[in-house]
């Protein structure tokens, strides 16, 4: 087949060149590949779980006047300082006065845990009148005497402590819940109390209706798969380069959830953009590893072009001088690279391993 049209004055011709060299030689060499991209997703899964890190949200905000009221608290009123969360008390029949000695107990018995500050009595001292705040619905204390919440100041942020702490927050509340108050946690120690996510049923959820969607537009079984299986290697391989980076930095618990969103998204994307190319290329009669190629020189110049310009606005989020909001951006990046590298590779090996079967399994007449 004759090349494509030679580039302009001033186009850069080396990249799609190189683009269309790689692509040829991974769909010729697809075994190759495979087991290239098979062995480093096993192999950064080991690496990642034997020295991966763990995601917390124990972060400073430098710069900033929350960080620097904090730390005016911290030398002058520690007791007043450090990371705030609450104990909330609820009872329906009686008011919570009735149960001050109980309140009492879980008070001192809190204060006298690992990590905490102080605990506040939302109680009023026996035999005085709670004061009347400006706002009824402010203050520890609710205007019906039924609700209250006990602050507990801690020393680091709760969310960042084993989940085995909260037993010792439980023993310290169980006087109240034999009696029939109601207890729940809120703030930071709720989410430490917080069962961990499973978004397993989303994603499935999700995965099935992008098979539905792909099929619906490429009439192809095997070709609606193919852009959702590499895009799931790649994802997986980023998410473990994360866990790495996560043991040499702290990243915040949601940076694996916005990288598996984007990282996904991008994948499916930039995949999409080459099958699509690559099945016209089919058509119009180039034989599978030639329209591959070409393909990863045409459809791949705009993954490479558009996975650039995604990490560039990712990396724009470090303009706002926030160290955790900018690493969030760092995230999403290491699943943009190995999107691109995905869609470069990984994707034409597949091409030229499927062939000329792409279109075999379908659901309607492909169409160009």
């Amino acid at each position: 087949m004759p090349s494509s049209q030679a580039p302009a004055h001033g186009e850069t011709a080396p990249p799609r060149g190189a683009l269309r060299r790689t692509g040829q030689w991974c769909a010729r060499h697809f075994v190759t590949v495979l087991v290239l991209w098979v062995a480093a997703l096993a192999g950064l899964q080991v690496l990642q779980h034997a020295y991966g890190g763990d995601y917390s949200d124990d972060f400073s905000l430098p710069g900033t006047q929350s960080q620097d009221g904090l730390d005016v608290l911290k030398a002058h009123a520690p007791q007043a300082g450090g990371y705030s969360a609450q104990v909330v008390l609820h009872d329906a029949d009686k008011p919570l006065t009735s149960f001050s000695d109980q309140v009492s107990t879980a008070v001192t018995d809190l204060q006298k845990l690992p990590d905490v500050l102080s605990a506040q009595n939302p109680l009023p001292p026996s035999g005085s009148t709670p004061p009347t705040p400006p706002d009824p619905n402010t203050g520890p204390l609710s205007t019906d005497q039924k609700t209250a919440y006990i602050t507990v100041r801690f020393s680091v942020q709760p969310s960042t402590l084993d989940p085995s702490y909260l037993d010792g927050v439980d023993r310290a509340v169980q006087p109240l819940r034999s009696a029939g108050v109601t207890v729940e946690y809120g703030g930071s120690l709720g989410e430490l109390a917080r069962p961990e996510p499973d978004d397993r049923t989303s994603e499935a959820i999700g995965f099935g209706v992008a098979i539905v969607v792909l099929l619906i537009g490429f009439g192809s079984l095997l070709a609606a798969v193919l852009p959702l299986v590499t895009a799931l290697i790649c994802a997986l391989c980023g998410l473990a380069l994360l866990g790495l980076l996560a043991a040499t930095a702290t990243f915040a618990t949601v940076s694996p959830t916005l990288a598996t969103m984007i990282g996904i998204g991008v994948g499916i994307d930039y995949a999409l953009f080459l099958v699509t190319r690559h099945r016209q290329n089919l058509v119009d009669g180039q034989d599978p590893v030639t329209a591959a190629g070409n393909a990863a020189a045409t459809s791949g110049h705009a993954v490479l072009l558009s996975g650039c310009t995604v990490i560039i606005a990712l990396s724009g989020l470090w303009v706002s001088g926030i160290g955790f909001i900018g690493k969030l951006g760092l995230a999403a990046a290491v699943t943009v690279v190995t999107a691109v590298l995905g869609a470069l590779t990984l994707v034409p090996a597949v091409l030229g391993l499927i062939g000329r079967r792409i279109d075999r399994v379908r659901v309607r007449r492909p169409v160009a």
